[in-house]
């Protein structure tokens, strides 16, 4: 662990390859449910899903690692406020999939060098790998009824990474390193949740859910969802925000490369509205949003801005009526209705 916070890291853990056998089980029942949505990654390499070795057969140990990126200020402080548009908190700086695999990166770099002749995979996110299973069968915390990892020091804010090697290292994890579920009869979040995406507590349909619908989604917002969606243009936090176990994440646990840039923090509707292709790239530079593409985001602040009742948004949104884009052309139109 010493060496792992030297790179950043607020949690560290190892577990044996084969330490989460029920997530195969879940992940194929939630797929057969369909909750994914439009995510058919997660379908066409399911199978590289569901164990560590469906990825890399030499896999012996998987060492799973948290970085903070705990807020200084509360995370629902812009709900309802109406010309602005909220930004997940985890989006508001640096772009994680960069930072956590550096770090990683670096790490793993150490360990070959401390134990000669084995071999190492570093993973962040956009691979194939169940990070939160894994990281609560190496101890770094449980998953939470709203699904993701829950840490008694770090509470929601933790992104994961996860180095696969072929060293032997169950004997310091397995199920001696596993934290029992400490939600108890807590169902914050799920009440928090503005679009009902839990049909049950641990359970998550992606298809309801704002960070799914802003982010992963690609084509118009469902009806039913744009009123809830407020004034969240990237992601959703509510249901994180709202765990009673975050009172003991600090923000100085934060890596500093999450630290939100001011123009991320609260931004101004109408000065989202007005981005081109090359302007939104040179915004969101080095953010995870550039991600998505402008045509998304320019959807995502149009339902915002339906949403906000400001009149003075009346014009921004009028010259997206004719945007080239047939998605943002639509959500423009309803836009402008509602603020008329």
């Amino acid at each position: 662990m010493a060496k792992a916070s030297e790179y950043g890291f607020a949690a560290c853990g190892v577990a044996s390859a084969d330490a989460a056998p029920e997530t195969a089980a879940r992940l194929r029942q939630w797929l057969a449910e369909g909750r994914h949505g439009e995510m058919i990654w997660m379908e066409t390499r399911a199978h590289h899903r569901e164990s560590p070795a469906g990825l890399w057969p030499e896999v012996r140990s998987v060492i799973a690692l948290g970085m903070s990126y705990a807020p200084a200020r509360d995370p629902l402080a812009l709900a309802g406020e109406g010309g602005v548009g909220r930004i997940s908190t985890y989006a508001q700086g640096g772009d994680y999939h960069d930072v956590v695999k550096r770090a990683l990166k670096a790490l793993a770099r150490w360990l070959v060098a401390e134990v000669p002749g084995i071999d190492v995979k570093v993973f962040v996110d956009t691979a194939p790998v169940m990070e939160k299973p894994l990281a609560a069968a190496a101890g770094l915390g449980w998953q939470g009824k709203h699904t993701n990892l829950v840490s008694r020091t770090e509470g929601s804010w933790l992104f994961l990474g996860a180095i696969y090697t072929t060293l032997e290292l169950a004997a310091f994890g397995g199920e001696e390193a596993h934290e029992r579920d400490r939600c108890g009869s807590c169902d914050a979040c799920q009440r928090a949740c503005p679009t009902d995406a839990f049909p049950a507590p641990y359970r998550l349909d992606a298809r309801r859910c704002i960070s799914y619908l802003t982010i992963e989604h690609a084509g118009p917002i469902p009806h039913e969802f744009r009123e809830s969606i407020g004034n969240r243009i990237y992601g959703c936090d509510d249901c994180l925000a709202v765990c009673p176990w975050n009172k003991f994440a600090e923000a100085a646990h934060a890596n500093r490369a999450f630290r939100p840039r001011a123009e991320l923090a609260a931004p101004a509707l109408a000065d989202l509205l007005a981005l081109d292709d090359a302007a939104f790239r040179q915004v969101f530079s080095g953010s995870p949003i550039k991600r998505i593409g402008r045509d998304r985001m320019m959807r995502n602040c149009l339902i915002a801005a339906g949403n906000s009742g400001d009149a003075t948004l009346r014009a921004p949104v009028a010259r997206l009526l004719d945007d080239p884009n047939a998605v943002v052309a639509e959500a423009a139109g309803w836009a402008l209705a509602r603020l008329a």
